[in-house]
């Protein structure tokens, strides 16, 4: 292969296959190995094969086993060197090689001796024909729920498609290869297959010239930065999904070996970083949740390809509620506007997020105090303490949320030249601004109390102190929020901020939303400390959020707040977790590159 470049060198080996795929830009296919054993899963959701299946993180491999082969038929051990663009397989009759020729189609590189691939295929029905396979399911009996074809352009020598007991396939293949043969797997859920094998050189020139592009076009950062950096722009390029279905744009899936399709919040922040990159790339994450907007102005918690999710049961309960995210697009699509100055993606966007701003005051309010409620708890803090006496719960971190918006639809509204608005939206943030203080604040606890009832539930959490992103709070009530905020024995810890106070009984360190460190709160409390006059502490925290991410190979969903370590059910790959890494790295070498 060509020499490698600089930033393939960076990456090596850190695509280890067990928790972290071989995967491409639009790709819904993930390459696993382990024990000299590769299995392929599909990045994909569907819900209506759950019976059948189980939940689609535990859905078994689509193609397993899958071993290389010497020219007899038997294994091959090797060892294994992984790179952005290839996997390569060092054996003893040469090198074998992984490599993508698009989303949907895998190419395996083959040494210039006679060898082999065996595999298992999860399908009821296969046809050995003179260049390799395929297998295409019969809808009406729902027995492969993908189709797939093999193919090579080496001479065969044993082609053999086998039934086995559990209603899988087995294929052997042997073939003598010529001078840069290879073997083509196309899984595809359309009934076209791509058969067609491309000359190696092209077809590793391009793989590598396609991450080499992406790499060049991020900015430069520190060096201390640049290591996590080019993973973190990595897991922003590998974790992009292709339009399908109700997919209706690329969009990034937060994690693709755990959370696959796109969610609302997630969306915004993925764009932080997009903006970087690609114009169209990052608006298409705000695009693409208001493609789906109902005519009530509501945007749906999350879209998959099978549809969108406007409801979702909850805990412990049959009911369904509406579901959704806290409204940041309209932060986000500011910070957009003030990367590209697009005034017409402004104009596009600013009457639906109008609409979605009223359908919180208008379905979210309940008693009609003005002050918008949480009906579910998975609308962004899944399992917080604050929803453990039930719903619904007027928190300040929504109402926070609000007035953000509302300050933004401000600006915007002035940008696009609706000059009345403006003032309007001014006000109404204005006075919910004083509906919050009025509302939540406790003078003697120094905090914002979430209310049950309009009773305080007294677990004291980071949304407690949510209000001091709005930059509006009096400078009484800034410095009691800060006391709180730079304590060591709340939220000032090693690896700060933790969503629960390190003093509160229940704090878990290593329980989602019950105390680890989200970067993506902490993107939020850097901003407001900023705005707050606090130039000083929101460094600190900048720097503190960018070693925590720094501490491991891979990029984590949250952080234990005490220790820095992943917690266990933290997913990887983790797509805000890198947005926002290569945001804040951006922001701190700016000062260190000049």
């Amino acid at each position: 292969m060509s020499e490698l470049s600089s930033y393939s060198e960076m990456l090596h080996n850190r695509i280890d296959l067990k928790t972290v795929p071989f995967s491409e830009r639009g790709s819904r296919i993930m390459l696993f190995g382990e024990n000299s054993h590769f299995y392929i899963k599909l990045a994909e959701r569907w819900a209506a094969w759950q019976h059948e299946f189980g939940h689609y993180r535990r859905r078994p491999p689509i193609v397993r086993e899958l071993e290389l082969l010497d020219g007899k038929g038997n294994p091959l051990s090797f060892d294994l060197d992984t790179y952005p663009h290839v996997l390569e397989m060092h054996t003893s009759l040469g090198d074998f090689c992984w490599v993508f020729v698009d989303e949907e189609t895998l190419y395996l590189h083959l040494p210039p001796a006679p060898c082999g691939v065996r595999f298992t295929l999860s399908a009821a029905h296969g046809r050995p024909d003179r260049r390799g396979g395929q297998f295409k399911g019969d809808p009406a009996h729902r027995d492969i729920h993908r189709n797939v074809a093999y193919t090579t352009d080496a001479r065969i020598v044993e082609n053999q498609i086998t039934a086995l007991e559990n209603g899988a396939q087995q294929v052997l293949l042997r073939v003598e290869p010529k001078k840069d043969s290879g073997i083509t797997l196309n899984i595809t859920p359309r009934l076209g297959f791509n058969r067609a094998m491309p000359p190696w050189s092209e077809t590793i020139e391009r793989a590598e010239r396609k991450w080499r592009d992406w790499f060049d076009a991020v900015p430069k950062v520190a060096p201390e930065y640049e290591t996590q950096y080019y993973w973190a722009w990595w897991c922003l390029r590998s974790g992009l999904i292709s339009p399908r279905f109700y997919t209706t744009r690329e969009s990034m899936a937060p994690s693709k070996t755990y959370y696959v399709g796109v969610w609302q919040w997630d969306s915004f922040f993925h764009a932080l970083a997009y903006r970087h990159v690609n114009k169209k790339l990052a608006q298409d994450h705000i695009r693409i949740v208001l493609d789906h907007q109902r005519a009530d102005g509501m945007i749906p918690d999350a879209i998959h390809d099978e549809g969108a999710v406007f409801e979702f049961p909850l805990p412990q309960t049959l009911v369904n509620m509406e579901v959704t995210k806290p409204p940041l697009i309209a932060w986000t699509a500011l910070k957009l506007f003030d990367q590209f100055g697009d005034i017409d993606f402004l104009q596009e966007i600013y009457e639906p997020i109008v609409r979605w701003n009223q359908w919180w005051f208008d379905k979210n309010d309940d008693d009609g105090d003005g002050i918008v409620q949480y009906n579910h708890p998975y609308m962004g803090s899944d399992d917080s303490p604050l929803w453990d006496e039930g719903m619904p719960v007027e928190s300040p971190d929504i109402s926070t949320y609000l007035v953000l918006q509302m300050d933004a639809l401000a600006r915007i509204a002035e940008i696009i030249g609706e000059i009345q608005d403006a003032p309007m939206w001014r006000k109404r943030a204005d006075d919910l601004t004083q509906r919050i203080i009025d509302h939540f604040w406790d003078k003697e606890a120094g905090l914002f109390w979430a209310l049950k009832d309009h009773k305080p539930i007294r677990t004291f959490t980071l949304f407690n102190l949510y209000p001091l992103l709005t930059g509006r709070m009096p400078e009484s009530i800034k410095k009691r929020l800060i006391e709180h905020l730079t304590s060591p024995a709340e939220f000032w810890t090693k690896y700060p901020l933790p969503t629960v106070s390190a003093s509160d009984p229940k704090f878990d360190a290593d329980q989602m939303w019950r105390g680890p460190t989200w970067v993506n709160v902490n993107y939020l409390f850097i901003e407001g400390l900023e705005k707050c006059g606090y130039p000083e502490l929101a460094r600190e925290l900048l720097e503190r959020t960018l070693q925590v991410v720094q501490l491991h190979p891979d990029i984590y969903e949250y952080y234990n707040p005490l220790t820095g370590m992943n917690p266990p059910k933290a997913a990887g790959i983790f797509g805000w977790t890198s947005a926002v890494f290569v945001d804040l790295a951006i922001r701190a070498s700016r000062s260190k590159i000049q």
